[in-house]
């Protein structure tokens, strides 16, 4: 994965300003995301859980909703998921 940085320049903005400090803890911020084993986590998760919305809703003929998919999806496969995903 590839994470291109934008670096903006504001010349007449001094190091102390709240504007340094907001774009200085927004680029932290985005860093973690992007190296957090438990946001990846998370992704993967909610991906498997939008996967099985579109399945069963294909099934059913009509949108059944996130709650209802994530309620199913963790009923009947998390813990497959989670067993091949080697995740206790």
């Amino acid at each position: 994965m590839t994470v291109i940085y934008i670096v903006m320049v504001y010349p007449d903005i001094k190091s102390n300003s709240w504007l340094h400090y907001a774009l200085k803890d927004g680029l932290e911020t985005k860093d973690f995301i992007n190296n957090s084993s438990v946001y990846q986590y998370y992704c993967a998760e909610r991906d498997e859980i939008l996967k099985h919305k579109w399945l069963e809703s294909e099934k059913a003929g009509k949108d059944i909703g996130f709650e209802k998919a994530l309620v199913d999806w963790i009923m009947y496969h998390r813990s497959a998921w989670r067993k091949s995903k080697q995740i206790k």
